[in-house]
């Protein structure tokens, strides 16, 4: 997946600058994919260029022009597209997932730092989910919002970042648990 299926599915929202794009980016888009706004600003540039999005200027008084940045219908076919093709299996890399399998004994207090600033950016994440999932339904039901919105794709999206982030709390508390039983053990 290229960054630009991530901005034209962020664009299906409707009319978005880059700054509001990077927003959305580290909101909400930011559980499945990460770009950040240099990224994001290239990529819209190439993606004007290449005709999958417009850009049309707005201007402000006291502040600088913005450019508004919407999806073609070019782009709405390649995103299409993109989404009948079959996904390939999501790979990991993750460098704290390689400390907690390189460490030794004489390593648990470092991990376990690492561990909990790990826990510590899952529960912040999870906290702003949470509150995107309550903006989003608005005070309807789940069930409500899921068989009366027109596009269900981000609040899909949204548990499953949820989810990912719960169970990386879950994961380290038990990992924690477990450096911390074995340094007792030890003593």
């Amino acid at each position: 997946m290229a960054l630009r299926h991530a901005v034209l599915a962020a664009l299906m929202e409707g009319e978005a600058s880059g700054y509001d794009l990077a927003k959305q980016f580290d909101a909400s888009v930011a559980n499945f994919w990460m770009a950040t706004p240099q990224q994001l600003y290239k990529e819209l540039e190439r993606m004007t260029a290449d005709g999958l999005i417009q850009a049309r200027v707005v201007e402000q008084e006291k502040r600088p022009n913005k450019r508004l940045h919407s999806i073609t219908d070019v782009g709405r076919q390649m995103l299409h597209a993109f989404i009948a093709d079959p996904t390939k299996p999501t790979v990991i890399r993750d460098e704290m997932m390689v400390k907690v399998q390189g460490m030794e004994s004489r390593d648990d207090a470092a991990v376990e730092a690492v561990l909990i600033e790990r826990r510590g950016w899952a529960q912040a994440k999870l906290a702003r989910y949470e509150r995107l999932r309550a903006r989003l339904l608005d005070g309807r039901s789940e069930q409500a919002y899921l068989s009366e919105s027109e596009r269900i794709g981000p609040y899909l999206t949204l548990l499953r970042g949820i989810a990912f982030e719960q169970e990386n709390i879950r994961w380290v508390e038990f990992s924690l648990g477990v450096i911390r039983r074995r340094s007792t053990s030890d003593a």
